[in-house]
């Protein structure tokens, strides 16, 4: 092993170079570098490689790797004028990865290339040389392939341990780099592995704990960079009920996933007032549910009881929802051997959420424990004991689009534009398909709105599927959780029909019928034909619910006016882009920017738009006041401290 130091804005500084030689030394001028996915990345190996392989065209380079993180591109002016401040001050220290701004710009060199098995979601549609290097794998079969290429050098971020021991930490990606060792010394195929120390990592325990040693080399950077963050998107009402049916299927003492997101953030918030606030929560199920759960999930009971014996979680990806859960006395159900509260392959998150990682008592952090997906993402391995750890296992997820039959479209669009990847998704769907009380839950808004056209996520068909239709299980939507498993394709339909957006519902229902899959004279019952988001709304508003149910309920890296804008940007970018779609917000800021300029000053003044000197700027403040007035309401920005 060779230690050596280098400095954070220079990937060529003499120690980094020499790093550089000993790779080439030990593997040649063919290099499949291994990055982590996400979080993990030792930026500035990979930067130093990159610009050596540029400048010598005799070195093939290639990076295979998974989520590059990149600062959030501006788009209009009004989304620039949010963004850059926040990118100044999130992102600003934060050293970028070389491959992803040539890749971005059209500008790789011709002797590197880069290939990545999950995208980072929505950021590379139309981007070819991305589309076209995509690699579709699932997660537990991602080392196979990558040895399958060739891989030679792996670059890992690590935390060092906090007393200077000689341990070190693969902390956020314990996913697959044990694994890709050991099944590349059963191969007998030779990797070069090197360390990035950062001491703003989180040091995870456990499964995650390597000694030094295990590094052919190891890379000092001072200063430490900042970890690149997600801050957390606001909830909408949507979220939360489609949270609410989902939270009604989670057994006390059983087995918790969720994934990044609002939706995910939602479902945390909701079993925590299902726990603390039982009578709230059953008045918001029953104005959400009323009789209709019984046909939709006549076979799965309301589980509404408080979380004595507590939840254990087995998941791919540790969020912050789970760390939430842990802070409610919900997640404590622990399993042999261990006494592990949770399982996770690794993590990515807010500012916050890190922070929350380092500061986790030694109780939480030793019962946390970081581990590969080999572990967490199947059965295969100590078959028995992850069978009896994962009992009554709710394994939730999110798609994109469900079709009438039951598959999910998950990972990309018609054209086969990759969004983000299947990554892990079909695992879990499978194992909770395996485990004899298990359960897959997947869930989508029942439409989306883009560029002021709203379009049903529930389709009769589409080209190609993320989970085939014989692994349907359980659906969630605003308006209900449809129990599919073991139904014919007549029951699926018509209990889809049921959680579909009534206004998408005569259309879906005249494809079945042509079809010949419903009879003829089929009609939907009254009761699922009033599913709107007016009716949501409705359900939340009574009893003074709405209160109780912020945009952030996990908090946020975001200030108080950064906050409210992002709910108010959300509102102008569903409305559209034509002057014809934003002119309707743009009147009412009109009519309501005399009080407008002084009740969201801040927000004006965050956005550069209190002063309107041009008819530009005065279009863009009356919208901002136009969107912070139609998104103001009684629901709070963060969760009150009863929740």
């Amino acid at each position: 092993m060779d230690t050596v130091t280098g400095q954070q804005t220079d990937a060529s500084t003499p120690e980094l170079t020499r790093c550089v030689d000993q790779i080439i030394e030990s593997v040649g001028k063919h290099i499949v570098l291994a990055l982590p996915l996400g979080l993990g990345k030792a930026n500035h190996v990979a930067n130093a490689l990159y610009l050596r392989a540029k400048d010598d065209p005799s070195l093939n380079l290639h990076i295979v790797t998974a989520l590059t993180l990149e600062a959030p591109a501006s788009g209009n002016e009004l989304v620039q004028r949010f963004l850059q401040p926040v990118i100044e001050r999130l992102y600003s220290h934060y050293p970028e990865l070389l491959y992803a701004t040539a890749r971005r710009q059209g500008n790789l060199p011709d002797n590197i290339q880069v290939s990545e098995f999950f995208l980072n979601p929505g950021s590379l549609i139309g981007n070819q040389t991305a589309q076209q290097h995509y690699l579709s794998s699932n997660y537990t079969h991602v080392c196979r392939d990558i040895l399958d290429l060739g891989a030679n050098v792996i670059a890992q971020l690590v935390a060092p341990h906090p007393d200077n021991s000689a341990q070190v930490s693969l902390s956020c990606n314990p996913d697959l780099t044990a694994d890709l060792i050991d099944q590349a010394e059963k191969k007998g195929q030779k990797i070069f592995k090197v360390a990035q120390v950062n001491a703003q990592l989180p040091y995870m325990g456990g499964s995650a704990e390597l000694p030094p040693d295990f590094f052919d080399a190891v890379i000092n950077t001072t200063p430490d960079f900042p970890l690149f963050p997600t801050p957390l998107a606001p909830v909408a009402l949507g979220d939360y009920a489609i949270a609410t049916h989902v939270s009604s299927l989670i057994k006390d003492g059983g087995t918790l996933q969720i994934g990044i997101g609002s939706v995910g953030d939602s479902v945390a918030y909701l079993l925590a007032l299902r726990h603390h606030q039982p009578e709230r929560y059953q008045t918001l199920l029953n104005n959400l549910s009323g009789e209709r759960s019984t046909s939709l999930r006549p076979n799965i009971p309301l589980e509404t009881g408080r979380f004595d014996q507590g939840l254990y979680a087995n998941t791919e990806m540790l969020v912050e929802g789970l760390i939430f859960l842990r802070q409610q006395d919900i997640l404590k159900r622990t399993v042999a051997p261990g006494g592990h509260y949770c399982h996770a392959g690794f993590y990515l998150g807010s500012l916050n959420f890190y922070q929350q990682l380092r500061d986790l008592d030694q109780q939480s952090r030793d019962g946390l424990d970081m581990c590969p997906v080999s572990f967490t993402n199947h059965l295969y391995g100590d078959e028995n004991l992850k069978r009896t750890q994962r009992r009554d296992a709710r394994y939730i997820n999110s798609g994109m689009m469900v079709t009438l039959t039951g598959a999910v479209v998950s990972d990309a669009l018609r054209d086969y534009q990759v969004i983000g990847g299947v990554g892990g998704q079909y695992n879990f769907v499978a194992q909770a398909q395996e485990l004899e009380d298990g359960r897959s839950v997947i869930c989508l808004h029942s439409t989306r709105t883009k560029n002021g056209t709203t379009s049903s996520n529930i389709v009769w068909d589409y080209p190609h599927a993320t989970i085939p239709k014989h692994l349907r299980d359980i659906v969630v939507t605003e308006y209900g959780a449809a129990d599919l498993r073991g139904l014919s394709d007549r029951d699926v339909i018509v209990r889809l029909l049921h959680i579909s957006d009534s206004r998408f519902q005569k259309d879906l229902l005249t494809a079945a019928k042509n079809a010949g899959k419903l009879e003829p004279d089929y009609r939907i019952p009254e009761a699922f034909t009033h599913n709107t988001p007016e009716n949501i709304a409705t359900s939340f508003e009574q009893s003074e619910l709405l209160t109780h149910f912020p945009h952030f309920p996990l908090g946020s890296d975001f200030t108080q006016e950064e906050m409210r804008l992002s709910v108010a940007l959300v509102a102008i970018k569903q409305k559209g882009t034509a002057i014809k779609q934003l002119l309707p917000m743009i009147h009412l800021g009109w009519r309501h920017r005399k009080n407008g300029r002084k009740l969201y000053a801040a927000e004006l003044h965050r956005m550069q738009l209190d002063q309107a000197h041009t008819p530009k700027t005065l279009f863009l403040q009356l919208l901002v006041i136009g969107a912070l007035h139609h998104t103001e309401s009684s629901r709070s920005l963060l969760a009150k401290p009863e929740a």
